[in-house]
């Protein structure tokens, strides 16, 4: 498979999240994969190494909390052989009010014409901030 295949099938997945299409997105991942988060679990959940099942919970339970769905786009890619490197922007209104901005570096590993594993770098303290702080908590 060349490298702009695998360029294409890293960004089709992340096309179809930013569509709101979970199910398609999850379709393309292979069994065994594995979607690797940063940050720490005692403060981002989400944070880890996530089965493709549970990839699946957190994208729905994601999408259920922002108004029309997390707007994804890919700004660059880069492959060599079956990794891909992607560098991505989201923005999104929570159903709080609060707005979910993010950078990402995203590394995925294409097997079989499969994603079988991402690893997802971005800004750990902006998603605590979003996400998971209290209202009236300081920084």
């Amino acid at each position: 498979m060349s490298t702009e295949h695998n360029k294409q099938i890293a960004r089709e997945f992340f096309e179809r999240l930013d569509r709101r299409d979970i199910d398609g997105a999850v379709a393309m991942l292979s069994e065994d994969a594995t979607y690797w988060i940063a940050g720490r679990r005692e403060t981002i959940p989400s944070a880890g190494t996530q089965t493709k099942p549970q990839i699946a919970r957190i994208f729905r339970l994601m999408d259920e909390q922002i108004e029309g769905g997390l707007r994804l786009r890919v700004t660059g890619a880069i492959a060599e052989g079956d990794q891909v490197a992607l560098q991505m922007e989201s923005h999104g209104r929570l159903r709080n009010g609060r707005v979910y901005e993010n950078s990402y570096h995203i590394h995925v590993t294409v097997r079989d014409e499969r994603i079988a594993a991402i690893r997802e770098y971005l800004d750990t303290q902006h998603v605590f901030d979003v996400w998971f702080r209290r209202e009236g908590a300081a920084h």
